[in-house]
Order: C-alpha cells, then structure tokens, then sequence
C-alpha cells in the first residue's frame, strides 16, 4: 500500500476541482487532500481515483465522488470531538475524511463483504472510528444516541424517523432523499419536537438498502 509524491500531487488538483465546485471549508478541503483514495479502490481503477467520480467497489456499490464526500462532510459543520454516526460505510473513504475531521464516528454498514474488508482495512491506514457496525441502516444506532450529526450515503425513499429521533437538540442530519435521483437534504432538530429541513439539489447514490442478510 503505497502512497507517493505522485499521488499526493493528484489529491491537490483534485481538491483545487473540488474548490471551483463551491466546497469551502478548509478542513474538508484538507483532509480530501490526505486521505488516500486510491487506496480504497480496486487496482484496475487506479488511473481514476483522484477524477471526481464515482467507482464501482464490491457488492454493487460504489465509491462516492470526492465533490459528493466533501459536500456532505462541509454541510455537517464538523467540530472536533462531535459523535456522528454514519449510515452506509462502503469502502470507508468517508469514514477516513470524518475521522480527519475529528469526529467520533460510529458507522453502519449492511454489506457483509463491505464490512469485513472495511473494518481490517482502515485500522491498516491509521484510521480509527469508534465502532464498526454490521447492521440495518435505516434504524440507526440507539444504544450511542443521541448524535451531535448523522450522515446518510445512500439513497433513501424516505426519511427513517430512528435517524431524527437520535439527533442531539441541534444536531444535523444530511440524507439524500429519493429512489432514482435523489435530494440532498439537511434536518437540522431545533427541538424534541420540531425539525428545520434545507434541500440542495440533485444527486445520484446506490439504494439504502433495509435489514441485514
């Protein structure tokens, strides 16, 4: 597992695309140039990693674009030390970028496959999420809630409630919202009771998958 001056060359002009993008925030914007990615793909798509794209990985899911991870990660509002739970954690690359970020992260992952390689793969790269879950996204992690965020990466037909329900008083949740295109769209819980909802256009991601095999 290599890392060379190459591809750390690669990961700048790719945070430079990511930037004329619209992503400001400087710690995103640094920790994209940190972490990796081609370490989290297959080696037949190497010469891609560092496009803004998204990839192909194992069980028919993907690897998100990179403009895709930092716009999650940006609308978060990450600060250091914040418990996030993540819903969806596929190759770990957003996991690696949360974890830069400093948060604690807690992330679910329905994939067997995608688990078992995940969890041995990105303690090998230094990073260290909480806790690892094989699991069923959709109802979230009670026994960790509440989460100061909570963040979806697949596409989801609808808002699972267990997801708002476990967001501390202040507390974000980014979920693309939809079945073939979906929405991004941030819950911000204002009370108990009630819910502040942003939308931020369209994207594509693999379906948010229900109950584990």
């Amino acid at each position: 597992m290599k890392d060379t001056f190459k591809h750390k060359g690669l990961r700048l002009k790719l945070v430079e695309v990511i930037k004329k993008k619209g992503i400001k925030n400087e710690a995103v914007l640094d920790a994209i140039s940190k972490v990796p990615r081609h370490l989290f793909m297959d080696s037949s798509f190497l010469d891609h990693a560092y496009q803004d794209k998204a990839f192909p990985i194992a069980a028919d899911q993907t690897i998100s674009q990179p403009y895709t991870v930092a716009f999650q990660s940006e609308l978060l509002e990450i600060k250091k030390g914040d418990k996030v739970l993540e819903i969806g954690t596929g190759s770990g690359y957003q996991t690696a970028v949360l974890c830069l970020l400093g948060a604690k992260v807690f992330s679910i992952e329905r994939q067997q496959e995608l688990f078992r390689k995940t969890s041995k793969f990105l303690p090998k790269l230094n990073y260290r999420p909480k806790k690892l879950i094989f699991g069923d996204g959709y109802i979230g992690l009670t026994e960790e809630a509440p989460f100061d965020s909570i963040i979806v990466t697949a596409g989801a037909p609808f808002v699972p409630k267990p997801l708002l329900s476990q967001l501390k008083v202040g507390g974000r949740l980014i979920i693309p919202v939809g079945d073939e295109v979906q929405i991004m769209t941030l819950f911000i819980r204002k009370s108990e009771t009630e819910f502040a909802k942003q939308e931020f256009g369209e994207f594509r991601f693999v379906p948010l998958l229900e109950d584990k095999n």
